[in-house]
């Protein structure tokens, strides 16, 4: 813990960090929870969930041109503001609703809903590759496992750990209760970044995006040990936010949880980011980085086999554990890696291009989910139905770990 005692530029990121992933946290049950009460069509759910994740496959690219041409503080701070703007919109959405006949006020909430989801994901990219991009100059090189570790630990416990069950029971008070907190954290957070002193440092000449995305996109090309990390994060991001966009209905279908319940089943996922973001800088150093990801890789299909077997919420809470948990393996080992690897006048470019791939792929996910779920609903009915998304997860996830045990080398 010296680091956050020692260095006040990383106590107050690190503080940003924990604020603001409280309002992802809440937001993050709060807002497929509303579109239940909206609908119970899963491929309606579904398209709130693509319209979340789809900034990230359109803006990935032209955020790292951004972060690297801008003041990466100055862009922290905006997006936080704007995404408190947008949270109020949610604010008035819910308060203001409009009378409309059932099936036309079911199709507008649900297309203002993603509208707003839309554009808040659009402001966490840009958020996101900024802060990512910033914690190397504000902690030393040999410091980066153990400040990325304590980042992800504390991101866990405020975004999952204590914002889904905060969420459940304050929309139970009332639905727009913890959109209002969801604003108030993007306020405070973006005043706890403007505190932070970052060293100046040179901006590069102005070009067109277009040459500066291309210079980004050389350099990676010729890196194809970090390309394949990318490309085989996309794919679990994709299983992962398949899993996760389905799991609203299956929490409340088959579990038989309430909003507070299945707040509470995501802390089980918080636990394992909590717990990994302690031990995981450690299981890095002593197996290194190369057989750690095949950890990863090997427990990754365990968490859609466990939950597409049972009915039993300590087994869901299980299985998001070690989802969690291997997923911060995975980025303490390969984050810390992009870090040291990248020169600091490319980082954002390339942090962008990487999670272009390694996110990007995300919206496929949610659209799979509710697809699938549609399609296979009235062969095999509703309950096997809102199981099939993890067994095709678990297949490909299998698929996935043979390909890294046999090909991935660091």
């Amino acid at each position: 813990m010296s680091l956050l005692y020692s260095n006040r530029n990383y106590r107050l990121l690190f503080s940003a960090s924990a604020i603001s992933n409280l309002g992802d946290g809440v937001s993050a049950l709060a807002f497929p929870w509303l579109a239940t009460l909206i609908t119970r069509d899963p491929v309606l759910i579904g398209y709130v969930a693509f319209a979340t994740r789809l900034p990230w496959l359109l803006f990935s690219l032209p955020a790292g041109v951004i972060t690297d041409r801008g003041d990466r503080q100055r862009l922290m701070v905006m997006a936080d503001l704007l995404r408190l703007l947008l949270t109020s919109g949610v604010i008035a959405l819910i308060t203001f609703l409009p009378d409309l006949p059932p099936d036309d006020r079911v199709n507008f909430y649900i297309l203002a809903l993603c509208g707003l989801a839309f554009l808040l994901g659009s402001a966490e990219v840009v958020r996101d590759n900024a802060a990512q991009t910033a914690l190397p100059s504000v902690v030393a090189p040999g410091d980066l496992e153990r400040a990325n570790g304590q980042i992800w630990s504390i991101e866990q416990i405020m975004g999952s750990f204590i914002g889904p069950p905060l969420a459940g029971v304050l929309i139970a008070y009332a639905v727009p209760a913890p959109f209002a907190l969801d604003a108030v954290t993007f306020a405070v957070a973006a005043w706890v970044v403007w505190l932070i002193v970052v060293p100046p440092r040179a901006m590069p000449a102005k070009r067109s995006m277009g040459a500066e995305v291309l210079e980004g996109f050389r350099w990676l090309m010729q890196h194809p040990k970090l390309m394949r990390l990318a490309l085989m994060l996309g794919v679990s991001n994709m299983l992962a936010v398949m899993a996760l966009t389905v799991l609203v209905l299956f929490s409340q279908e088959i579990l038989g949880l309430s909003g507070v319940g299945h707040g509470f089943l995501l802390t089980a996922g918080a636990a394992g980011g909590v717990v990994g973001g302690i031990v995981c800088p450690g299981i890095a150093a002593r197996l290194g980085a190369e057989r750690s990801l095949q950890v990863v890789l090997c427990l990754f299909p365990v968490m859609f086999i466990l939950i597409y077997v049972t009915s039993n919420p300590w087994l869901v809470a299980l299985a998001l554990f070690i989802e969690m948990f291997a997923a911060l393996l995975w980025n303490v080992v390969t984050v810390s890696y992009r870090q040291r690897l990248i020169p600091d006048g490319l980082l954002g470019r390339v942090n962008s291009i990487y999670r272009f791939f390694g996110w990007g792929m995300m919206p496929l996910g949610a659209l799979l989910a509710g697809w699938v779920v549609s399609v296979a609903e009235p062969q095999i009915g509703r309950e096997l139905a809102l199981r099939m998304p993890y067994a095709v997860a678990s297949c490909i996830a299998i698929a996935l770990a043979v390909y890294g045990l046999l090909r991935l080398r660091l």
